[in-house]
C-alpha cells in the first residue's frame, strides 16, 4: 500500500497557504505555538500536519482566542493524549466556544436593533410630506 506524499512547503509557501506572514510563522515557532519545524538544508519545511495545525491556529485566532490560551493548548497537545491533557484541551475549547456563542448572540441582538432602525427610516420616508 502506497501512502500519499506529505507536503513539504517552504516558509514562503506555508505563509501564503496559511494567510500568515513568514515573520508570524517564525514568531509562532519562537513562542511555542508551533513545534520546531523540520529543516532541510537549513530551511524550514512545513508538513501536512504542520499546515493542519496552522489552519487550526488561524481559526482560533480569528475567533478571538487569546495567545495565552493558544499557547496553553499547544503545550497540552505536546504532552500527548493523557487524560489530563485531553480534559484540559477540551475545557479550553468549550470555554472558547461559549465565548463565541455569547458574542454571536450579542451580534444578532445588535443586528436586530439595526434592522429596526432601518425599518424606521423606511417608514419615515414612506410618509408623504405635507406642504
Amino acid at each position: 500500500m502506497t501512502t500519499a506524499p506529505t507536503v513539504s512547503l517552504s516558509i514562503a509557501r506555508a505563509a501564503e497557504a496559511s494567510g500568515l506572514s513568514a515573520h508570524t510563522l517564525r514568531y509562532y515557532e519562537q513562542i511555542g505555538l508551533i513545534a520546531p519545524i523540520d529543516r532541510h538544508s537549513g530551511a524550514r519545511r512545513y508538513s501536512d500536519a504542520d499546515m493542519r495545525w496552522l489552519e487550526f491556529l488561524v481559526r482560533l485566532r480569528a475567533t478571538g482566542m487569546s495567545m495565552r490560551d493558544m499557547q496553553r493548548y499547544a503545550q497540552l497537545l505536546r504532552k500527548g493524549n493523557t487524560a489530563g491533557s485531553l480534559a484540559e484541551r477540551q475545557a479550553l475549547l468549550e470555554e472558547h466556544a461559549a465565548r463565541l456563542e455569547a458574542g454571536m448572540r450579542a451580534q444578532r441582538e445588535t443586528l436586530q436593533y439595526i434592522r429596526k432602525k432601518i425599518s424606521l427610516y423606511d417608514e419615515l420616508r414612506a410618509v408623504p410630506k405635507r406642504a
